[in-house]
């Protein structure tokens, strides 16, 4: 866990939350978490999970292909510290990709998309709707998958017997740097949400199934 995070499993399931009063989520950067999978996955993947947010306002993400700039692995080599604030892990030393697929602000009520993002760097390079409603409205739990082909990645929820894709893209590898391969996973939160997690599955994918 990197930032002032917790994890509790009510339920069987776990649950992830900031342990700062919930006012931190006024004062910028400090409160935010990241809580990593200490696996190093390989490419050619799809990643699920079902996930469901308990509290607002805030924002969720999931880092993945997650490695240092010369193949390091991100939590044993001798990197900069990371705490929780969002320039570190984009304009850090090292490289992933990073999707958002759950954000909320009730008192705006804005338009929410989803936002998948290179780095090194802050590069958006897809985006869709999100279809998760408010913590008010979401009664059960949604399934997230993620897959990263090589250059392909794909963004698909599941709601019952429903799968919508969010978005699907392709990098060409010199626009933001080179394709992005193995790598570690992280969940990020965005304090004060509070999210629950669980059925977490990684399985092999190929390009054919999920290029659209």
């Amino acid at each position: 866990m990197e930032g002032d995070g917790v994890v509790s499993f009510p339920m069987g399931r776990m649950r992830q939350e900031c342990v700062r009063p919930r006012e931190a989520g006024q004062a910028g950067q400090a409160g935010n978490i990241v809580h990593w999978c200490p696996t190093t996955l390989p490419d050619d993947i799809a990643i699920s999970w079902d996930f469901r947010p308990l509290t607002e306002p805030g924002l969720a993400i999931l880092f993945f292909a997650a490695q240092g700039f010369q193949g390091e692995d991100i939590l044993t080599a001798d990197l900069a510290e990371r705490n929780g604030p969002y320039d570190q892990y984009h304009h850090g030393d090292f490289n992933a990709l990073h999707v958002s697929y759950f954000g909320s602000n009730p008192e705006e009520n804005e338009f929410q998309t989803c936002n998948l993002r290179k780095s090194f760097g802050f590069h958006l390079v897809a985006q869709g709707a999100d279809p998760i409603p408010t913590v008010r409205f979401a009664l059960q739990s949604y399934r997230i998958t993620v897959v990263k082909c090589g250059p392909v990645v794909s963004l698909r929820m599941s709601y019952r017997d429903e799968t919508l894709t969010i978005f699907t893209w392709e990098d060409d590898g010199s626009t933001h740097g080179p394709v992005l391969g193995p790598g570690k996973i992280g969940f990020r939160q965005m304090t004060p949400l509070i999210c629950e997690y669980s059925n977490l599955v990684v399985r092999k994918a190929t390009r054919q199934e999920y290029k659209e």
